[in-house]
């Protein structure tokens, strides 16, 4: 009788006890990052109930151990359809991460470019974007050099990569190499001619970039960039009136250029036409209002017409953006430079 009791106590004991859960222990896992564990229960788990969120985590548990191929259609359908914004997200991330492995780029990009409307400030998405675009390249890169070596591209893009080094040498050397092999190419000249100018501001290097930029210019001629690159040049050399037509037709080629519409103003002021050199200047601030370099000009532009009121204005804006900025660290730093020293 005792025995009998005894038993049917344990069995309502055992009733009573809490149940284990595949999913919630599954997810527990993944949070863990035990995803071998995670993928075998979240399986029950997605045999016993139909939930949105075991299927999105098995999918992801499945992905996190390397087999795609048996999650990217779930994760497809869950990033499609999941109304929960965190696991959302992590659906996305883990399908981008999945197209990627695949060498699926564009896919995984069209992902990513959904995910950045949902979470535009997420640092996971913004890594994993960057992670893909550099994948994307290098395969992009390494396939062009195997399987088009000769072709004028190849000596093109090494002529960029080595700019982005500061290599300059190498890289006039690579861009004139693209030109030999195709002289009617677009754009390279125009690269030879700025790889000159960042190695070195010389008369003769001067003179050669110049040149560059004036073969861009004939087989293209609406470049405002190469006009406004010969116009700069030009000023270099203290040849205004030579720069002056460049710079006209850099900004009537295109009008949201502000480093022509500055440059272009500056030549008006010198020319004391201020009326002229406030409307560039206006449209200059309007396209780039941290720039230093248009509002100092358009506060002097505005003072040599009499526009006091304005010609204040633009200096406070000045003085804002040369103000160092504030914050606690900044104030530490004062506190620091006001210390006497102790005697």
């Amino acid at each position: 009788m005792l025995a009998t009791n005894f038993w049917c106590l344990s069995l309502f004991l055992a009733l009573l006890a809490p149940q284990s859960d595949p999913l919630l222990d599954g997810v527990a896992h993944f949070q863990r990052g035990e995803y071998v564990a995670a993928e075998s229960l979240l399986e029950r788990a997605v045999q016993t109930r139909s939930e949105p969120r075991a299927r999105a985590f098995l999918a992801l548990a499945r992905a996190a151990n390397g087999r795609c191929d048996r999650a990217i259609a779930e994760l497809e359908k869950q990033f499609a359809t999941l109304t929960d914004a965190q696991l959302r997200r992590l659906s996305g991330l883990g399908l981008a991460q999945c197209y990627t492995s695949a060498s699926r780029f564009p896919d995984a990009i069209r992902v990513l470019a959904e995910l950045q409307k949902l979470y535009s400030s997420d640092a996971d998405v913004l890594y994993e974007t960057a992670r893909v675009y550099m994948k994307a390249w290098n395969g992009t890169v390494q396939k062009m050099f195997q399987e088009t070596p000769a072709s004028f591209r190849v000596n093109q893009l090494s002529g960029e990569i080595f700019e982005s080094q500061g290599k300059y040498a190498e890289a006039v050397q690579q861009v004139q190499e693209a030109i030999v092999k195709n002289p009617k190419a677009l754009d390279l000249h125009f690269r030879k001619g700025r790889a000159l100018l960042m190695s070195s501001h010389s008369a003769d290097t001067l003179v050669q970039a110049q040149r560059e930029f004036e073969a861009e210019l004939a087989l293209n001629p609406t470049d405002a960039v190469a006009e406004y690159e010969i116009g700069q040049i030009l000023v270099t050399q203290q040849k205004s009136v030579e720069a002056l037509p460049h710079l006209e037709r850099a900004v009537r080629f295109s009008g949201q250029f502000p480093e022509a519409l500055i440059a272009l103003a500056k030549l008006k002021l010198e020319a004391k036409q201020n009326d002229e050199a406030i409307g560039l200047l206006e449209r200059a601030v309007h396209l780039v209002p941290n720039s230093e370099a248009a509002h100092y000009s358009l506060m002097m532009a505005y003072r040599n017409v009499g526009r006091a009121e304005d010609s204040l204005r633009e200096k406070s804006e000045l003085e804002k953006l040369q103000k160092p900025p504030e914050g606690e660290f900044t104030e530490f730093l004062k506190k620091l430079g006001d210390r006497v020293p102790q005697q």
